[in-house]
């Protein structure tokens, strides 16, 4: 990547910002300054989609390489957004209770033309918490600037049982299928997913695009 080059992330989300910082990358923060609710679409798929190429539309400029996302969880055909309450997280909750869903996540790169869209799905199932422990998770605060109202990560909480696909999707930007665009757009990549994998969650990721070991871009 020439040092000419600048990468903008066009999100606000801290989840997303230490994922890219995770993967070694140096980068500046724009938020997009769009009406998600006014975008839609025949299918979740599309919705995300339109949503993060509007992002990325709304901040792109000549000269740098820029990454919009959006993250929806969808259960049942429906999308399940950030709760705008306690009493509407609480219910998010017990819907997604011991139920499997799905968590889209759409990733939108530019490098001075039109963007570029990925849509990655991830099938997660959840555990059946207790109503006491939704009550006490609700009451951390955590659940509220998040789709669908949780975290996968949360250390305390821990709402899933398990997962099939990308476990960074599910937190926000689905790594691999990133790193593929940056590369493509020449941005050198200092740690690929599969280490950050390993640190998060042990063992081989079962669906990496880069193979342990693959030095071809380092």
């Amino acid at each position: 990547m020439s040092k000419q080059t600048t990468i903008v992330l066009a999100s606000a989300s801290p989840r997303r910002q230490e994922l890219l910082r995770r993967l070694g990358l140096a980068f500046v923060i724009t938020v997009a300054a769009i009406d998600e609710r006014a975008i839609g679409g025949a299918t979740p798929e599309e919705v995300t989609a339109r949503v993060a190429e509007a992002k990325n539309r709304a901040v792109a400029r000549p000269g740098q390489v820029t990454v919009a996302a959006d993250t929806a969880v969808v259960l049942s055909g429906e999308i399940l957004g950030k709760p705008q309450s306690a009493a509407e997280a609480v219910a998010m909750l017990r819907r997604l209770r011991g139920r499997a869903h799905r968590v889209l996540t759409a990733i939108a790169v530019s490098a001075g033309g039109e963007a570029t869209v990925d849509v990655v799905v991830t099938e997660v199932t959840m555990r059946p918490f207790s109503d006491q422990e939704i009550a006490a998770y609700v009451a951390s605060g955590d659940p509220f600037d998040k789709a669908g109202g949780y975290a996968v990560q949360h250390g305390g909480f821990r709402p899933v049982a398990r997962l099939r696909g990308c476990y960074q999707n599910v937190i926000g930007l689905p790594l691999c299928h990133l790193c593929r665009r940056l590369i493509a757009a020449g941005v050198h990549v200092p740690t690929l997913p599969p280490a950050l994998f390993r640190e998060d969650v042990g063992g081989r990721c079962p669906v990496a695009l880069f193979p342990d070991g693959d030095e071809e871009h380092r």
